[in-house]
């Protein structure tokens, strides 16, 4: 028998069942689309929560706190000696206060950052609208979108407001608060907490201020740990976003694992459900075989022949469950960024779909299809001609 006539006959159950196909197909595609569907949340999910926490720069810098309990202050002093530490590009510095900021008629407190502009690049700040501060920023400020809703603006109306604040002196501190007028909102950042941040120019820090925080940038990622455990036996506290990126990769790896086996669970009922097709089938086309036999097809043209079937079903149904996955995917992103609008959130791409992904669905849908058409497939090779015309 030629592989002209194989496909030919194989490709009969498309159209001589063409209700029970496509039952079985669409359970088929039901299994997959519920792995996709939960798996590419987890996806999207995890995509979502590391594009809030990570720029390419924030992964390659190590945010060093003071000790205080040690006496371990941030001083120009500890900043000259984490710059002497080998494999450490640079340091960026910053301090943070309280501050009284001032809209028009009014006022509000907040927490001032006030930082180096290469600071800001490594804090990895998301920009909701207007643009980032640059090295030339001396009388502009970013102002988190919670300050925004306090003075009643949406981030874009924020943009290219005038706005004054003072520093005020950190307790215990004999230093006058820090006034500040004519500064120009030139960009709103992405938070919950009502921070502002302002660059160092034009701001008289006093010199017996501490840094609140500083950013120890590394030339590469082999370098952090060795820069890492060289500051902490300085005394200080220090952390590292890759670190946390790590976490959140190993926890999101585990749950999109659990995802899955839900899935798994839906796809083995659409396994048995195929197989319950593949089965009956058989039962039909007895007589048929027995008919192909007698002229001459061999057993293994009639193993050929069912096995094929199945992949292509099988094939039929990864397909069906990328299209039903996808589809209700965007579906419900659609309702909850809709939602989030209404209520005045931020719309996210809750589902991801990797292309590895889609193609690993669509392989695996090819291998259950040939598996369960292996049972029924040898049945069929083994009748014994006679016996099968018999069966009439």
């Amino acid at each position: 028998m030629t592989t002209k006539d194989l496909l030919k006959l194989s490709t009969r159950i498309f159209t001589a069942r063409k209700g029970r196909t496509a039952l079985t197909v669409l359970g088929m595609g039901i299994g997959f689309g519920a792995i996709l569907f939960l798996v590419s949340l987890g996806y999207g999910l995890q995509g979502a929560l590391l594009q809030t926490i990570t720029s390419s720069g924030a992964l390659m810098a190590l945010d060093v706190a003071p000790n205080e309990q040690d006496g371990k202050l941030l001083t120009p002093a500890a900043v000259d000696d984490f710059k002497k530490i080998a494999g450490v590009a640079g340091v960026e510095t910053s301090w943070s206060f309280n501050a009284r900021l001032k809209l028009g008629g009014t006022g509000s407190d907040a927490n001032a950052i006030v930082a180096t502009p290469g600071y800001l690049d490594l804090e990895g700040l998301k920009i909701a609208a207007g643009k980032p501060l640059e090295e030339s920023s001396s009388k502009e400020i970013l102002v988190s979108s919670a300050i925004g809703k306090i003075f009643g603006k949406s981030p874009e109306e924020m943009v290219g407001q005038k706005i004054s604040f003072a520093l005020l002196a950190p307790a215990g501190q004999g230093s006058p608060d820090i006034g500040a007028d004519g500064y120009t909102i030139v960009g709103v950042t992405d938070g919950e907490e009502s921070t502002f941040f302002a660059l160092t120019d034009g701001l008289a820090i006093p010199a017996d201020v501490p840094y609140a925080k500083v950013k120890v940038e590394c030339q590469s990622s082999d370098v952090l740990a060795s820069a890492r455990n060289a500051i902490s036996q300085m005394g200080f506290s220090v952390s590292s976003l890759s670190e946390t990126v790590a976490e959140v990769n190993n926890l999101f790896r585990i749950v999109n694992i659990v995802l899955g086996l839900f899935g798994i669970i839906t796809l083995a009922v659409s396994a048995i459900g195929m197989f319950n097709t593949m089965t009956v089938a058989l039962l039909e086309r007895t007589t048929e075989i027995g008919i192909m036999r007698s002229i001459g097809a061999s057993r293994m043209d009639i193993l050929r022949m069912f096995i094929i079937e199945s992949t292509l079903m099988g094939f039929a149904g990864g397909v069906a469950g990328i299209i039903l996955g996808v589809a209700s995917g965007q579906i419900v992103n659609l309702i909850v960024n809709i939602a989030a609008r209404y209520m005045g959130g931020k719309s996210l791409a809750l589902f991801s779909y990797p292309i590895w992904f889609l193609g690993f669905v669509l392989a695996f849908s090819i291998f259950i299809g040939f598996a369960t058409g292996i049972g029924p497939a040898k049945r069929a090779s083994g009748l014994d001609p006679l016996e099968a015309l018999r069966s009439r």
